[in-house]
């Protein structure tokens, strides 16, 4: 997979590609060089998605009403939401 390419993928689509990897390895009928070759694919697409959920975290910012109006404070995902499960 080459670098431009990397860049293009949406999350969406890297995360469909990325499921596509982990389904063919879990199944166990990839011979050796082939599963090597799909998890080092399968790491660059984590680290993008990683990259892009990064990037979207820090865009988003919340709007807090005090007693002078709306102010923007940066989102600051509380413990728990950060991996997408609540306690």
């Amino acid at each position: 997979m080459s670098n431009e390419s990397e860049t293009a993928l949406s999350f969406e689509q890297a995360m469909e590609r990325l499921e596509g990897i982990v389904s063919k390895l879990e199944s166990g009928d990839v011979p050796l060089e082939a599963a090597i070759e799909l998890y080092q694919e399968g790491m660059v697409l984590s680290r993008l998605c990683g990259q892009k959920l990064e990037q979207v975290e820090r865009r988003i910012e919340m709007l807090m009403e005090d007693g002078d109006g709306l102010q923007r404070k940066p989102f600051t995902p509380q413990q728990g939401e950060a991996s997408g499960k609540g306690e």
